[in-house]
């Protein structure tokens, strides 16, 4: 009996063994993070993982952190603006762990006193912008907010990595009046393009009546000196044939001219050349007797005694 109670007590103690250290072993994700306690304290070398981490049961004790990056829906929260005006603001906060150690001892629940932070400086950012500003500038806000979360986690062990506002409602008398600003904006807009348009118009039409004027102009001056070439050409051509000219070509000419004068019906009278120099002399002697002072016969009488 002995030896069947020392075998059954053997084989209690070693399965009781192995239930420990299965118990004992925790396995880590690699997105994981296990602070281990022992006897209640711990330090930041007592970060284990990934992998198996040994915890002894009712001496240690295993807190898990998850690294990947997480976010927080901060509802609407009602801020006043610089100039007193009520808005509705809603938005999302990235963030995430990167000191397991500081994430477990310095804050109790991470998640919660970040959103309590982030309501508070919300409302501090907020009433230090005016409302155009406020619906202008969204992603100074995100990025003022976002730097003045992260000086605040990161003595928790946490790293704010975007702040994104979603939706920001203003007062209806306010988008009533937005409104009406913006449809005067367009309309504004509308009439200031309208009149480029008809500037860019009637500047385009002028430039194309001065280019047309310009080109005619041109067109005119090249005309006139390619008339003028043709006609000093033509002078040209006329002075060099009329220099070849001898006295039987002029007779020929004469001849046809006659020939051509004969052929019309109409009473026609012909001199010859020969007859005017038969009568050069007479017309001489005419000449010189009026320069005289008329015939001799009609001469007055000179007085005697």
């Amino acid at each position: 009996m002995e030896p069947a109670i020392l075998a059954g007590g053997s084989a209690f103690v070693v399965l009781l063994i192995l239930i420990l250290i299965v118990a004992a072993v925790t396995i880590v994700n690699q997105y994981e993070r296990v602070l281990v306690f022992t006897l209640g304290r711990t330090d930041p070398t007592q970060v284990k993982g990934p992998g198996w981490v040994v915890v002894v049961p009712a001496v240690q004790r295993g807190v898990k952190v998850d690294l990947r990056e997480q976010f927080i829906e901060v509802p609407s929260q009602t801020s006043i603006t610089k100039d007193n005006a009520p808005i509705s603001v809603d938005f999302l906060i990235y963030w995430r762990i990167i000191e397991p150690y500081k994430s477990v001892i310095e804050v109790q629940n991470f998640n919660g006193a970040l959103q309590n932070i982030a309501t508070t400086t919300l409302r501090a950012v907020v009433g230090d912008i005016l409302l155009d500003d406020v619906l202008s500038k969204r992603d100074q806000i995100n990025e003022v907010l976002r730097v003045k979360l992260d000086e605040v986690t990161e003595r928790w062990g946490g790293k704010v990595t975007t702040v994104e506002i979603r939706e920001i409602t203003p007062p209806r008398d306010v988008q009533d009046a937005m409104n009406r600003q913006l449809s005067a904006e367009r309309s504004r807009r509308a009439v200031i393009t309208e009149s480029e348009g008809q500037r860019q118009s009637a500047i385009n039409v002028a430039e194309g009546t001065k280019q047309a004027e310009i080109l005619k102009a041109e067109g005119d001056r090249q005309a006139a000196i390619l008339r003028a070439e043709g006609f000093s050409q033509a002078l040209t051509r006329i002075f060099n044939a009329a220099s070849g000219v001898d006295q039987k070509t002029m007779a020929l000419q004469y001849l046809e001219a006659l020939k051509a004068l004969g052929a019309s019906p109409s009473t026609k009278f012909v001199i010859p050349t020969e007859f005017t120099r038969l009568i050069e002399p007479v017309t001489a002697f005419v000449d010189r007797a009026m320069a005289d002072g008329g015939p001799p016969d009609r001469r007055t009488p000179t007085p005697t005694g």
